[in-house]
């Protein structure tokens, strides 16, 4: 009953910027840290940007440090991730994902992703 869905990915010129969300449901979002992370072609998917269930703490991969920001309504279940200054190298699939434990085990969730493409 876990549910992740992410939108807002298409196709955007470098330099530009792309908003995605992520609307969550099946858990206690308000209570629960939240994690983007993004898979290229041909690389292992990587943590892109974290943030605490009240929102209040945000951690991102060197590689999107000063131009994304990752945030969060907890009242409308949604995270969202905004980069800027999009470079080629960001082309990738953005997942949304949590980390809860369930069933007594810690078990990981995942959207199915949005596809991000820097291209000229």
């Amino acid at each position: 009953q876990v549910q992740l869905v992410e939108s807002g990915g298409g196709l955007v010129q470098p330099g530009g910027s792309v908003r995605l969300s992520c609307a969550a449901s099946g858990f206690t979002f308000s209570s629960t840290p939240m994690s983007w992370y993004r898979q290229a072609p041909g690389k292992e998917r990587e943590l892109v940007a974290g943030i605490t269930s009240a929102g209040d703490t945000t951690n991102y991969v060197d590689s999107v440090k000063g131009r994304s920001t990752i945030s969060r309504d907890n009242a409308k279940n949604m995270m969202y991730l905004q980069i800027n200054s999009l470079k080629p190298e960001d082309t990738a699939v953005y997942y949304c994902n949590v980390r809860l434990g369930r069933f007594g085990i810690l078990r990981e969730y995942w959207g199915q992703g949005t596809q991000v493409t820097v291209s000229s």
